[in-house]
């Protein structure tokens, strides 16, 4: 592919090639009139390359990602790429993330809201102006997330299988697994789809909890993502990454007291016991069994269940 070095614009403030930067994607005022911002750093080469976009805190709450982000913009390698343009938002929803939830203050998820309003509520805003802002200029993004809360999700990629550009860029990318995730409505990854960027979403940990096994995971992924196009010249070793193309939740039959007995990540086979559901009076006891040959991709963390909730989440190579 050919990239040309052309001019960003972001927020109205220009950033040529060559040059580094840090600006507000834009401003919104809470009701006690104070301002709250979203920083966007741009490090750019003065030799054309790919724009790449780097992005975490969608939710607030999604602590590992934002770890993830923070720690690539501090390495120099990749704060000063050989060629192309590094963008940046380590914290994209800055009001969840200074109450430490996952949702805005009116309760919208923020990955609902593409593409926006300018006009609209607070998630819509900011919705609109990544939309309008970001998606156009960049090449391809890693969009950086943590399971919800209690569920704790093995590092692993999410990407459409048929798009051929971001199966290939997932397997340079190389997490542990790589699943085949349809896209969502109203979301940043479908958004961009519209417009031919490819968003990659890196999953790991669990909200509010750093991982830091799974921090490492997104860091090395980024790496060699960048070290295959061109914007580093670092080695990190090649993990084998397992693609996934179905997925299912196993969920409780019972409610009780979750016991997990496999580690998050392996292999199980059909039928195998991997926990069981106990009540707290010790007079009700049920196995739980693998209900296909496969992967645990997610485990629900929280011991008390009722019956219906997720347990495990199971991905499935055929």
């Amino acid at each position: 592919m050919q990239y040309t070095n052309k001019n960003l614009y972001i927020n109205g403030l220009e950033i040529k090639p060559g040059n580094s930067a840090q600006v507000s994607l834009n401003w919104y005022q809470l009701p006690t009139k104070t301002i709250i911002e979203i920083p966007v750093s741009i490090f750019r080469s003065v030799n054309p390359g790919p724009v790449v976009l780097l992005q975490a805190g969608m939710h607030g709450d999604e602590t590992n990602g934002i770890e993830v982000v923070r720690r690539l913009i501090t390495r120099p390698e990749v704060s000063n790429p050989l060629c192309g343009t590094v963008i940046a938002i380590p914290v994209i929803n800055t009001f969840a993330f200074l109450y430490g939830t996952r949702d805005l203050p009116d309760g919208k998820d923020l990955n609902r809201c593409f593409p926006g309003n300018k006009n609209g509520s607070l998630g819509s805003r900011i919705a609109y102006d990544l939309t309008h802002e970001i998606i156009p200029q960049i090449d391809l993004g890693i969009d950086f997330h943590t399971g919800g809360k209690q569920i704790n999700n093995y590092p692993q990629l999410r990407c459409v299988f048929e798009d051929a550009v971001s199966i290939e860029l997932a397997k340079k990318f190389s997490a542990p697994y790589i699943i085949n995730s349809p896209f969502r409505d109203h979301s940043f990854r479908k958004e961009a789809a519209k417009y031919n960027k490819p968003v990659l979403v890196f999953e790991g940990g669990e909200s509010s909890r750093f991982h830091y096994q799974y921090i490492n995971e997104g860091v090395n992924g980024c790496l060699r993502l960048m070290n295959h196009l061109g914007m580093i010249d670092v080695e990190v070793r090649e993990t084998p990454a397992v693609l996934i193309h179905k997925t299912s939740w196993l969920r409780a039959r019972a409610s009780g007291m979750f016991h997990c007995s496999k580690t998050n990540g392996v292999s199980v086979i059909k039928g195998e016991v991997i926990g069981e559901i106990t009540d707290p009076f010790g007079e009700h006891k049920e196995k739980i069994v693998a209900p296909s040959n496969g992967f645990i991709v997610a485990i629900n963390t929280h011991p008390v269940i009722n019956q219906g909730d997720a347990l495990m989440h199971f991905g499935m190579e055929g």
